[in-house]
């Protein structure tokens, strides 16, 4: 049946030539030095003796290089044996990774210890880490009370750090620089509702290696602590899906912990693999000559992540950008080797110093730099661009100018009556009661504040009037015998109401998206004389470049963003950087930096240091890419102060939402949606992507709620932003396809100043204006269809906006997070 069905050409079948591969020389081949597919002819040499360096026959081709296309060609045997090579590359590389972290070479294996109920018991767990046989215990300097466990046995060294229980900056700066997390579970419940929220601001930070342990459980009964322990596997399969729990009671226990930290697979943070960092393990500030407050912080502690090169700039998490000053290699404090005692070290130093003289001093103190900086190499601190007001090109004026000016300022002159005494230059800038109220009307005019609406004016302004009310009421019903909790009471409720009108506002955007009220005792050309009209918000074209705002020129931007970005991540990666390299034990020495940096430190807050790559210091406009964090449904308006914790930096800002498209120009949302991701842009220092985003915002009484989590999108100050403004009107009459419109202007002259303008209606029909009708802003419309009655005519206006330099590194410490009772959207409910 097969051969029956088969086809066999006609004979009218075209045949065309084989291709005559083999007979010309390739490019790749011509590259390579030689002329492929030609024998070369042997000749008899002079003497009639053969030339032995070309091959006996002339039919023999001599072996040359493979074109390209023929390396990629591989059989299956060769594809087998180099798949097998790459895999063993890749797990030899992973298993190096391994050995290294905690050996000799490399850094200690850094272990933060994180509680999640405020019934763990993390004392008595690092007790019994502590009392391990063959192990060595080795105190940190500074008020966080880590240890260090040396086991020479295993060549293994680890460094352990407890977060202190509430203290959210410290839990996440130390997870930046972490290679393990041990979580401390409570064997019933396992994590409260704190914990809950730390590990949501983990996760959305990165989460590096962990393991689960879970001390205590010893005083159930043998039948209860099993049924306790399948529970809590059961409600942390969630969070922790296929993990492991480790009880953390006995000697044998806390070394199988040990040995799953050492060996489990390490995971990757990619905002500081590219990054050298660095936990510091002891420090110590030397004051200016100048000033107490500035000096030197020696810092000291181990290399992670990448070469540290003296040159570059260093952050302290925290506390902002700092330069170095030289980089120097002390002995390593948490050394494998028994033999090498500090002490007798030291002192056979000191007698060979004694034999030496005076010059083996110096001669041991240059020993010991490692590298200085050198001040044309050096990055600069310089963040912001200094704008020049007289950049732009002026040319004298001419004597007709110079003539014309005069005759004007002669024919602007009027008799003021001035006190005695005063001059011609201190008459000029007394001005008459008429002229003080125009020039405050047109800076009203040109303020930025009539950028928005004037619903939110008026909310502002009732809001306002009611707090300035309440002041009157409290002035005048205070007494003595109010008590203080009545007070506290009363401001609760104040936040309640002001909570409540954000709601309505929230619900007011989320009903009618945009939709303003066009004023009355202002002509609406007037109010909206900022914003133009668009024929296609998708295709009309908008040039980026236009009315930029002053605060643009302080700014840096690349012109090529992305092949900066993958230029220095290849540069990373391929080059060798010279300077402390990753597993030694440095001491940095941080210039200019504030004696609060040391106090922090003395206080027991980790101190934790970044170095810089090229361009991060310097500002641009940085656009997340943020989801509404599902714990938090409180509204939250553009341009509201937020606490930003993006890669290694935190600081605050007032940012601008807008959608996410793949359109060149984006619509500004005024408020936080729950149901999609957004655009968050602000003005912040450069930072190149990958990196998590966490968005805060704080309490009045100092607690930082979790509002959005993301990533870093892209650093482009010519991502535009447009801000949508929807005039609304009511048909009137009604004709077949043109209709009476009015309440949208409320004058003759808007209606003619807004006539280009295609309108639209809620019922999808299109139109324009043809001609007003009246003096009271009635108009004439023509549309493509017959109107409904119930249809609303709409006129879309279109506004770039910007963000505001809002930006601020100083974030305040936050209050231990408690959970909010707030029964307020159910109050909302119930009103409406």
């Amino acid at each position: 049946m097969a051969a029956a069905g088969a086809h066999r050409p006609g004979p009218l079948k075209q045949q065309n030539k084989a291709h005559k591969g083999g007979k010309h020389s390739g490019s790749s081949q011509r590259r390579a030095g030689g002329e492929a597919g030609r024998a070369p002819r042997a000749f008899p040499a002079a003497l009639g003796q053969l030339d032995h360096s070309l091959p006996p026959s002339s039919g023999r081709v001599p072996v040359k290089a493979q074109p390209r296309r023929r390396l990629r060609d591989l059989n299956r045997v060769d594809r087998r044996h180099q798949a097998l090579q790459l895999r063993r590359q890749r797990k030899e590389a992973v298993l190096a990774e391994k050995r290294s972290l905690g050996s000799r070479d490399g850094p200690p294996h850094l272990v933060v210890v994180v509680l999640l109920h405020s019934r763990a018991a993390a004392h008595d767990s690092l007790r019994l880490l502590q009392s391990q046989d063959s192990v060595i215990v080795r105190a940190d300097e500074g008020g966080a009370g880590g240890f260090a466990l040396l086991c020479p046995r295993l060549k293994q060294r680890w460094r352990f750090v407890t977060a202190q229980a509430g203290d959210l900056h410290a839990v996440l700066d130390l997870a930046k620089v972490a290679d393990s997390l041990l979580f401390i579970l409570d064997p019933v419940e396992g994590w409260d509702s704190a914990g809950e929220y730390c590990l949501s601001c983990l996760f959305a930070q990165g989460l590096p290696s962990y393991a689960l342990a879970v001390p205590g459980g010893t005083d159930l009964p043998p039948k209860k602590r099993i049924d306790a322990r399948k529970k809590l596997c059961k409600s942390i399969e969630k969070r922790f899906p296929e993990a492991k729990l480790f009880p953390l009671n006995t000697e044998q226990e806390s070394s199988l912990l040990l040995r799953h930290l050492s060996s489990q697979k390490q995971r990757h943070l990619a905002f500081r693999e590219r990054r050298a960092h660095l936990l510091a393990r002891a420090a110590e500030f030397v004051p200016s000559q100048d000033t107490d407050l500035l000096g030197t912080l020696k810092v000291s502690g181990f290399v992670r992540g990448q070469t540290l090169n003296v040159n570059s700039l260093v952050h302290i998490v925290g506390h902002g950008d700092f330069q170095l000053s030289q980089v120097d290699a002390p002995p390593d404090p948490l050394s494998l080797n028994p033999r090498v005692v500090k002490g007798q070290k030291r002192s056979q130093d000191m007698e060979i110093q004694d034999e030496a003289g005076n010059g083996a001093d110096e001669m041991e103190e240059d020993v010991k730099v490692l590298m200085k900086a050198d001040p044309s190499k050096q990055e600069s601190l310089q963040s912001e661009v200094v704008p020049d007001p007289m950049e732009g090109e002026q040319t004298w004026p001419t004597e007709e100018e110079l003539q014309e000016a005069e005759e004007s300022l002669k024919a602007d002159r009027r008799v003021v009556k001035v006190p005695k005494g005063t001059s011609k230059y201190q008459a000029a800038w007394i001005v008459d009661d008429g002229e003080e109220g125009s020039e405050k009307d047109d800076d009203d005019d040109e303020d930025d504040d009539m950028d928005d609406d004037l619903m939110e004016e008026a909310v502002s302004q009732e809001g306002e009037s009611s707090e300035e009310e309440a002041g009157e009421e409290e002035s005048e019903t205070m007494t003595v015998s109010e008590c203080l909790r009545d007070e506290q009471y009363d401001e609760k409720m104040e936040e309640d109401e002001q909570m409540l009108e954000r709601y309505k506002q929230e619900r007011m955007d989320e009903m009618f998206p945009d939709e303003v009220d066009t004023p009355r005792d202002v002509p609406a050309r007037v109010r909206f004389q900022k914003y133009r009209g668009l024929k296609s918000f998708r295709t009309s074209p908008w040039d980026p470049k236009e009315n930029l705002p002053r605060d643009y020129a302080r700014i840096f931007q690349f012109q090529d963003f992305s092949r900066t970005r993958k230029n220095l991540f290849r540069q990373i990666e391929k080059e060798e950087t010279e300077g402390a390299s990753v597993g030694w034990y440095v001491t940095l020495h941080v210039c200019n930096v504030p004696v609060s940096v040391m106090e922090s430190f003395k206080e027991g807050k980790p101190l934790v240091l970044f170095s810089l790559l090229p361009h991060e210091q310097k500002m641009s406009v940085l656009n997340f890419l943020v989801r509404r964090h599902p714990g938090n449904s409180e509204p939250v308006r553009a341009k509201e102060e937020l606490i930003f914790h993006c890669g290694f930096r935190r600081f605050r800002a007032s940012p601008l939402f807008s959608q996410h498209t793949s359109a060149d120009k984006h619509k500004l949302e005024r408020f936080l949606r729950t149901d999609a991701a957004l655009v968050v842009t602000v003005y912040a220092p450069i930072t190149f992507p990958p990196a998590s985003v966490l968005l805060f915002k704080q309490r009045s009484n100092g607690m930082h709620d979790l509002i959005a989590t993301g990533s870093l999108l892209s650093v482009d100050p010519d991502r535009i932003v447009i801000k949508r403004l929807v005039l609304s009107g009511h048909p009137f009459k009604i004709f077949t396809k043109t209709a009476v419109v009015r309440y949208m202007f409320f004058n003759r002259e808007d209606v003619m100043w807004f006539k280009p303008v295609e309108l639209r209606t809620k019922w999808g029909r299109r139109g324009h204006i043809k001609e007003p009708l009246g003096t009271h802003g009635h108009m004439k419309c023509h549309f493509d269809g017959q109107l409904k009655s119930q249809d609303t005519v709409l006129l879309n206006l279109y506004k770039r906006v910007f963000p505001k330099w809002t930006y601020d590194p100083h974030v305040p410490e936050p209050v231990p997070w408690v959970k909010s009772e707030s029964a307020l959207p159910e109050r909302e409910v119930e009103m409406e």
